[in-house]
């Protein structure tokens, strides 16, 4: 069995996307750059091809590289891609310049007014962050501090509405796409995954991956979006170009979950 067959199956086998990303950051980890760029390559070219199996893996690849960011693990394989001409791979870990529409650092913002008459401190908003009660979530969602911010993510109160606001929150905060980013259960939500797609602040290194998982009518409208980077738009174009034509019967792609 070829390796790509290989790392699909054990990768759709595993329950849940929780299990998948951790195998897979174990497989990196333990197998040679060389190998890894080889497998990972010949997934996205499956993906690329609309695979369906390779379609369901390549969503595991995107929300590991988002997840990872800018890290020596990503530029060894860059490095493998860009000298092995593994053009699919090349594709996910694009480098692109950082955005520059993003608002400043979260130790320079304000803490928002919780309406205790004073500035209440992390622990207590963190506290604040855990709690069932949604009283104070309107607060919490624009609190700067990446640690009240990971709490929240965590709470089982918290809706999709909630952190697509986020996501799309203009300037970006960096802080928060990166937290949002690695946590996989809100990044496997398509709306959450456009929004984040959309937003100029969004740093590349979560952006380029997200494209992998994209539909074609989700490509196109990144293509047309005004607000998406030169580097973004190309690489959508690229995607688009190398998947397979629509038949005239055939029904509209699915949305991955």
């Amino acid at each position: 069995m070829a390796p790509v067959e290989r790392l699909k199956r054990v990768l759709l086998s595993l329950p849940d996307l929780a299990l998948r990303t951790g195998w897979l950051r174990d497989f990196l980890k333990c197998s040679s750059r060389h190998e890894s760029a080889t497998v990972l390559n010949a997934l996205c070219e499956a993906n690329e091809r609309a695979d369906p199996q390779a379609r369901e893996a390549i969503l595991v690849v995107a929300l590991l590289f988002a997840s990872l960011g800018e890290c020596d693990l990503v530029d060894q394989l860059r490095v493998q891609a860009d000298t092995r001409h593994l053009l699919s791979l090349s594709r996910l870990l694009r480098r692109a310049p950082p955005p520059t529409v993003h608002d400043r650092p979260a130790r320079e913002l304000p803490v928002p007014d919780y309406g205790t008459g004073r500035e209440l401190t992390v622990g207590e908003r963190k506290s604040l962050a855990r709690s069932p009660n949604r009283r104070a979530f309107d607060k919490l969602l624009s609190d700067p501090h990446p640690l009240v911010i990971r709490q929240l993510l965590e709470n089982p109160r918290l809706t999709e509405d909630d952190v697509v606001r986020m996501t799309a929150r203009r300037p970006a905060r960096l802080e928060v796409l990166e937290a949002i980013a690695q946590h996989g259960r809100w990044l496997s939500r398509p709306r959450v995954r456009q929004s984040m797609l959309f937003n100029p602040g969004s740093p590349p290194a979560i952006t380029m991956p997200l494209l992998a998982v994209c539909t074609r009518n989700e490509l196109s409208e990144v293509l047309h979006h005004s607000e998406s980077s030169t580097v973004l738009r190309s690489a959508a174009h690229e995607l688009l170009e190398r998947l397979p034509p629509l038949r005239t019967s055939e029904a509209p792609e699915p949305t991955l979950q």
